[in-house]
């Protein structure tokens, strides 16, 4: 990951909805949730929500998809993961290998259901 993207997700998670929004996907795990269950979870308007979903799909923590008419928005692990990655690229002192069993345990635990997420990016 650049620098430029990586301030741009920070920049996303530096608001307290989309902080929110991200922990409740994360914890959500490989079935995410639809739009409208993460308006009602939080207690956000989905206007307010719909432009917080965006801003973190751009800067590239989340991703969706289309379920007939509900959009389902997951935690983009490979997103995460670039991130802790460009934060610990220079780790422990010039040993990166010390980190790198914690980078590849995040895809792992958090990999998305194949039918849920068929098709998706």
């Amino acid at each position: 990951m650049e620098k430029k993207a990586a301030l741009s997700a920070f920049a996303a998670l530096s608001q307290e909805t989309r902080l929110d929004v991200l922990r409740l996907l994360i914890r959500a795990g490989g079935e995410g949730m639809a739009a409208g269950d993460i308006a009602a979870a939080l207690d956000v308007r989905q206007n307010t929500l719909s432009t917080n979903l965006a801003i973190l799909t751009r800067a590239g923590l989340l991703r969706s998809h289309r379920q007939g008419r509900t959009i389902r928005y997951f935690a983009d692990m490979g997103g995460l993961t670039a991130l802790l990655a460009f934060l610990m690229e220079d780790c422990c002192g010039g040993a990166p290998d010390v980190c790198r069993p914690v980078l590849a345990a995040l895809p792992a635990c958090c990999a998305p259901s194949p039918v849920t997420c068929e098709g998706t990016s």
